[in-house]
């Protein structure tokens, strides 16, 4: 009887490790499929950036023949669709930092308010703001664009900025009023007791403890600007005053398009998004997790 048992328990004891490593193996597959299918359009852009314009279509799983011929073009603006390459990269830039900068200070102070200042019925003001998300942004297109127009801002980077920052600032008054409750009142309690005003309190301990936050934000935001093609395309019209998100829709226009200049440029542009992410997300983690379960 006992022997009986001892090898049913083994055969259990088989059963189980058979079946753990089998759930091992196909996430293992599973997280391989993943990365390939993540990866091969990245290595797709390089492929073609790298190839000459003939060669691009020569079935080819690399160039045989690869230079860096197109990011000499792009980096030189050696390409009539690229004359204004990097007034536009800096117009991106521009927008970027404006979209950030007013998302991080709108979101934060309204945070401050609602949760530290004892604001009645604040809690409305969060709700409120996140149901903005019911209507989704490219609903809100046309009418953004009547309004830029009636005010004169059409076709000028601020109507993009303003735009943007209306659909970032929801997010990140949710993020830091989370974020917020972690940070003990009595620090403020403290702070009133010597005197400090509201704004002294703003700045020199709500601030520099939200810090994670508003790195995380911040970043969320640089990153919803630099990508962003939909607003900029109804906005901007003129070369002067376009983004690269949407001059690089002008090499399609074109009967036969250089897609190595294309990829070269996408690629170069797409170098500040990834440096700051991977720069900032030990503090997005800790940003975006802290303020995701503090209730």
């Amino acid at each position: 009887m006992s022997a009986t048992t001892s090898n049913r328990r083994i055969h259990s004891k088989l059963f189980y490790r058979l079946q753990h490593y089998s759930v091992e193996l196909a996430c293992l597959a599973l997280g391989g499929v993943l990365v390939i299918w993540s990866l091969l359009p990245i290595y797709n852009m390089w492929m073609i950036a790298l190839n000459r314009h003939d060669d691009i279509f020569d079935g080819s799983l690399w160039p045989e023949q690869p230079t860096l011929q197109a990011f000499r073009v792009v980096i030189t603006e050696d390409f009539w669709y690229l004359a204004r390459f990097w007034h536009q990269f800096g117009n991106s830039f521009y927008v970027g930092v404006a979209v950030s900068f007013l998302t991080l200070f709108i979101g934060s102070l309204a945070s401050f308010t609602v949760g530290r200042m004892h604001l009645k019925n604040g809690w409305m003001l969060t709700n409120a703001a996140l149901m903005t998300y019911v209507i989704p942004a490219s609903f809100l297109a046309i009418p953004m664009y009547r309004i830029m127009q009636i005010y004169g801002l059409a076709n000028h980077l601020v109507s993009v900025v303003a735009a943007l920052t209306t659909f970032a600032t929801p997010y990140a008054i949710f993020i830091f009023s989370q974020y917020g409750k972690s940070i003990p009142m009595e620090l403020d309690e403290s702070a009133r007791i010597d005197g400090a005003n509201p704004w002294q309190i703003y700045f020199r301990i709500y601030l520099p403890l939200m810090a994670p936050a508003l790195v995380a934000v911040g970043t969320y935001a640089l990153l919803l600007a630099w990508n962003e093609y939909l607003y900029n395309f109804l906005l901007l019209s003129t070369p002067e005053s376009m983004t690269v998100a949407v001059a690089l829709a002008q090499f399609l226009n074109s009967d036969e398009s250089p897609w190595n200049y294309m990829m070269a440029t996408a690629i170069i542009y797409a170098i500040p998004p990834i440096a700051i992410y991977y720069g900032s997300r030990r503090y997005m983690a800790a940003g975006l997790t802290m303020g995701g379960v503090k209730g």
